[in-house]
């Protein structure tokens, strides 16, 4: 039988950055802000800084294992060179499920900025299909279109923060952590939980392994860079909309950008953040194709997902079945389903990724060790304590679904493979 092709390295330390950005710099920016003011007011900036901290450090742990196996599927080929091929499958499950239901989410969010209304579900449906012909063609071109992307929303952040700190008087004192706090301590935990996910993009670089150009040295590198200027942005970003509209008035709203720019009286610029948040969103959701494709190519070769997925454009050198498959189920649910609630479904699965990528770190030997192991322990923590974070019903829906998930996997390895005796 011949063997599937393996993927083209053509990624430079540039292109995994700007995916990288993408994914983190995405919907999010426009819109996460506002739970995150209700939840700890101006202590959202306090939840900022952990997010980030427990985002660093799962980004140690990414980048290190990375390095070690430059291949593609993330955590999920991680846990199971680590720890075993349990924890590689729970956090292979955990990155697939909860990744769509975000590419889901991504696209209905585009399409309420750029969709007339009445027509967002068509719209999304069409911006899906677009994408994922997109990651078809070739990761050079997804890795293109992105770098667009990139440009695009940092420029509409940029005019969305100076037209709104030039329109009026700026309350500096509003910006202040603890001058608006509410909530307390488990406030800035809610907040940190609603804006770490902002920052979960860098493990779409890790999950390219396979298709960057001296991965070991490439992908630690990209990581980090693309952390830093994320968490740079953000803080700009936050501390603007305290600023102007204040911890109630980001907390009242949930385009709290938008309240901030029609402040500065420039109708123009409200135009501009709106372009910026529909290219946020298909920024986000083309690496989420990319990142949930190849992770559902690694799973496939394992035998934890269908083989048929596991095959590799021959011209192209994509996971072209993988891909296909995902846009069919993601547009299904985007013309089925309401997926506001499906959110922290979906950081209960990426939790549960990181959670396995910081302890599959931790068994490193100093030959692989990059850095520190209390980073590992710092970042096992967040995760844990993220989680707690979380709503009830999340954590619910996200427990279910992954004792399904655990259940058909033990259905499988325990079935007679076809020709050997029942036992």
């Amino acid at each position: 039988m011949t063997e599937n092709p393996a993927l083209a390295r053509r990624l430079g330390t540039g292109d995994a950055v700007v995916i990288g950005l993408g994914s983190m710099i995405g919907a999010g920016v426009f819109a996460a802000f506002s739970p995150a003011a209700a939840a700890a007011g101006s202590a959202l900036l306090v939840g900022l800084a952990v997010a980030a901290l427990v985002a660093y450090a799962n980004a140690t742990a990414s980048a290190q294992l990375a390095a070690q196996y430059p291949t593609s599927g993330g955590t999920y080929v991680y846990g199971r060179e680590r720890l075993g091929p349990w924890w590689g499958f729970l956090a292979g499950w955990g990155f697939v499920i909860g990744k769509t239901a975000s590419c889901a989410a991504m696209a209905l969010t585009f399409a309420a900025y750029a969709a007339p209304e009445g027509w967002e579900r068509p719209v999304a449906v069409v911006a899906v299909a677009a994408l994922a012909a997109v990651n078809y063609r070739g990761v050079t071109r997804t890795a293109r279109v992105a770098r667009i992307i990139v440009v695009v929303v940092l420029l509409a952040l940029a005019v969305a923060v100076a037209v709104s700190l030039s329109g009026g008087e700026p309350r500096w004192s509003d910006a202040s952590p603890w001058s608006g706090a509410t909530g307390g301590w488990y406030g800035v935990l809610q907040a940190a939980g609603l804006l770490f996910f902002a920052f979960a993009g860098y493990a779409r670089i890790a999950t390219m392994g396979e298709e960057v150009r001296d991965p070991r040295r490439t992908i630690p590198r990209a990581i980090q860079v693309a952390l830093a200027i994320t968490v740079v942005v953000y803080a700009t970003v936050g501390v603007t909309l305290l600023a102007t509209l204040g911890p109630d008035g980001t907390a009242a709203t949930p385009t709290p950008l938008t309240a901030a720019v029609e402040l500065g009286g420039q109708g123009w610029a409200v135009t501009v953040v709106r372009v910026g948040a529909a290219a946020a969103s298909l920024g986000a959701l083309l690496a989420l194709i990319a990142g949930v494709g190849r992770t559902s190519l690694a799973m496939a070769r394992e035998g934890d997902l269908p083989r048929w997925l596991a095959a590799v454009h021959p011209r192209h050198r994509v996971p072209h079945h993988a891909e296909v498959a995902l846009a069919v189920v993601v547009c299904v649910l985007v013309l089925t389903v309401d997926l506001r609630g499906a959110i922290g479904f979906s950081s209960f699965g990426v939790l549960l990724y990181y959670l396995v990528a910081n302890l599959a770190a931790w068994t490193q030997d100093d030959e692989h060790r990059r850095f520190p192991r209390a980073l590992q322990v710092l970042g096992a923590l967040g995760c844990l304590t993220l989680v707690v974070t979380l709503p009830a019903a999340s954590v619910a829906v996200g427990a279910v679904v992954l004792v399904v998930g655990v259940g058909l996997r033990l259905w499988r390895t325990r079935r007679p493979r076809r020709g050997a005796p029942a036992t």
